[in-house]
């Protein structure tokens, strides 16, 4: 399922730029030395391929603020794909920030 491309052009924005997303898809990268990196699709993104910077904030069940930082972008059959380190489950809804750059 491909994301819904949101249009704000963020690639010059000096300030963060937020949007909401829901997680629909979770798969491993890889795993090398204990070290696992996953990718994420969301149904809506601002981000871009070749991102390499933006964090993805969700609220555990506990309560608990997760930050995730996104480690980089790739599409891959029409799918952007955010590169992570820490895993969230489907269903998860996230606050996506991009920008300051």
């Amino acid at each position: 399922m491909s994301a819904e491309r949101l249009s704000e052009d963020v690639s010059t924005a000096s300030e963060l730029v937020s949007f909401e997303a829901v997680v629909t898809d979770i798969r491993l990268e890889s795993r090398a030395g204990g070290v696992a990196r996953w990718q994420m699709a969301l149904d809506r993104t601002l981000f871009v391929v070749g991102d390499m910077a933006g964090v993805l904030e969700a609220v555990a069940p506990s309560g608990a603020r997760l930050k995730v930082p996104v480690l980089g972008v790739v599409e891959e059959d029409g799918v952007v794909w955010h590169v992570v380190d820490k895993p969230l489950t489907d269903g998860t809804s996230v606050t996506g920030w991009v920008g300051g750059r």
